[in-house]
């Protein structure tokens, strides 16, 4: 019998326009924690999709536990004990956590005769199975109620209640903080343990160094290289996974402010249950700085990026920008007053998915010479040499060019579209809220260069990111908030790691 638990043998995929994977061969051992490398859309996902039968490979051979296998759909991946979390999870939000963990197998029992859900049963199977697998959830609350780490959690138990043996993990940690990510290393490690073989998609590189075995590494489609990785040193990764020498570091120049963009006057934001998630806040951003609020997720950061783009109402205070007062304008006019935004949710707020590429890249330039005439008609011709134009200098990697449906694009590139399409606009603001989540270190490094290339071209930048590092790189000015209030704001030259973190926990050195 096979050593190895699965073994992919000259895989290849290919989709309209590109090959996503050219003869990739793999082999994973029982028991290991292997990771699959490289940057967003080398086709990482689109080979795991193939174990998950998602898609069938174009050519190759698929053996399981030693037998050749044909894996047509993920209920014939379940058969085989092949489970895999998505990095956008399927959950349904209006279901329990034990709704959406047994659909599909619901345990059953007869009332009258009558078969009926055994929903009591399977509460107690859920429970029993989270404690088990130290993925403490409470069965009965609703997925439109819990933190993302916590679904996440739920889609882990999904595969376990299905007796998943492999189990795919797709950008696990693109959407968690550094104590979920912490958090959930642990779970998998302790999968591992348990006799799981773990497969990791992923570009995140500390994280691989910390949990894996093995790692293969891709690079348009193609394998690179498998090796050992506590062997190999980080920076050999990175420079293999990109193809080119990759710096970790940020060149950055001192910063020359200029006048006054914005000023940010004790602003209030409450929501609907009443609750302040920002309270009282007050900053200004100059031309030629980068001014970056630090914060644990969910403590307000993104609420004042999204009060200042004006998606959400402020209960009090006031915004101004260039010394006009902002504060009851709608969207539009703040984006023709000089803000730009590349908000946190890409999908819901970024981009319209079922756009093609170059309608996407031209969303609040549409209505402009030369993209549109005096009656509104859109000029097809300038929409598409002003994609074709952004999809060569950004490298924004797409099946069939500015004509790709962005729903069908790696997370990678749909950021990368996001972050060229505002640019773009030579805004006087241009916020960037968590500019580099899910991004390989390829794209992270060309993404902080931008920041700062805008910032010395005169820009004044807002920065809202839970990369700690990022942050402490890249920001001359530091706001730290805590529970929706500003502890303390400083330049960042005075500013140290343990400080920023100590006021990022709500015990700063004022108290």
């Amino acid at each position: 019998m096979s050593e190895y638990i699965v073994e992919m043998k000259n895989i290849t995929k290919r989709f309209p326009g590109i090959v996503a994977n050219s003869d990739v061969s793999i082999s994973i051992k029982k028991g290991e924690i292997f990771a699959l490398l490289g940057e967003n859309g080398a086709g990482k996902s689109t080979l795991m999709s193939m174990l998950f039968g998602m898609y069938e490979p174009d050519e190759g051979e698929i053996y399981i536990r030693g037998e050749k296998v044909q894996i047509t759909s993920p209920n014939k991946a379940t058969e085989l004990n092949i489970g895999m979390v998505h990095q956008h999870f399927k959950l349904v939000s209006n279901y329990t956590i034990t709704e959406n963990i047994i659909m599909g197998t619901e345990p059953v029992k007869k009332i009258l005769g009558i078969p009926v859900v055994d929903i009591k049963r399977a509460n107690e199977e859920v429970a029993e199975l989270s404690k088990k697998y130290g993925l403490d959830v409470n069965p009965t609350d609703v997925i439109s109620d819990i933190p993302v780490s916590t679904q996440q959690r739920v889609e882990i138990l999904k595969m376990l209640y299905r007796e998943a043996e492999i189990l795919i993990f797709d950008e696990p940690t693109a959407v968690l903080t550094p104590q979920e990510i912490n958090s959930l290393l642990d779970i998998i490690r302790g999968l591992r343990d348990g006799g799981k073989t773990i497969i990791l998609i992923t570009h995140k590189l500390d994280e691989i160094k910390q949990v894996a075995d093995r790692c293969a590494i891709l690079n348009r489609g193609k394998l690179i290289d498998i090796l050992d990785v506590k062997d190999t040193p980080t920076k050999t990764m990175a420079n293999l996974m990109v193809g080119r020498e990759v710096s970790f570091t940020v060149d950055k120049s001192p910063a020359n402010f200029g006048e006054e963009v914005l000023k940010v006057q004790n602003v209030t934001v409450i929501n609907q249950n009443k609750l302040k998630l920002v309270e009282d806040a007050s900053f200004t951003i100059h031309k030629g700085e980068i001014f970056a609020i630090a914060g644990v997720s969910g403590n307000g950061q993104v609420e004042i990026a999204d009060a200042i783009a004006g998606t959400i109402p402020i209960s009090s205070g006031n915004i101004y920008l260039k010394g006009k007062d902002i504060t009851k304008e709608s969207i539009k006019n703040r984006v023709e007053s000089g803000i730009a935004y590349i908000p946190e949710d890409r999908h819901n707020c970024g981009l319209i998915m079922d756009f093609s590429l170059a309608e996407d890249l031209i969303l609040k330039k549409h209505h402009k010479h030369p993209y549109s005439d005096k009656k509104g008609f859109l000029n097809a011709s300038e929409i598409s040499n002003h994609a074709n134009l952004l999809i060569e200098r950004e490298d924004i990697r797409s099946g069939q060019g500015e004509k790709t449906i962005v729903r069908s694009m790696s997370g990678g590139n749909q950021q990368k579209a996001i972050i060229a399409r505002e640019i773009e606009l030579n805004a006087d603001l241009i916020i960037f809220v968590q500019p580099t989540r899910g991004l390989d270190i390829g794209a992270i490094e060309n993404i902080r260069k931008k920041i700062i290339a805008e910032r010395d071209a005169g820009k004044a930048i807002l920065l809202i990111s839970l990369e700690l590092d990022e942050i402490m790189n890249c920001a001359d000015t530091i706001a730290v908030i805590y529970n929706g209030k500003i502890q303390n704001i400083a330049p960042t030259h005075t500013l140290s790691v343990n400080e920023v973190g100590e006021y990022m926990m709500g015990v700063g050195h004022n108290e």
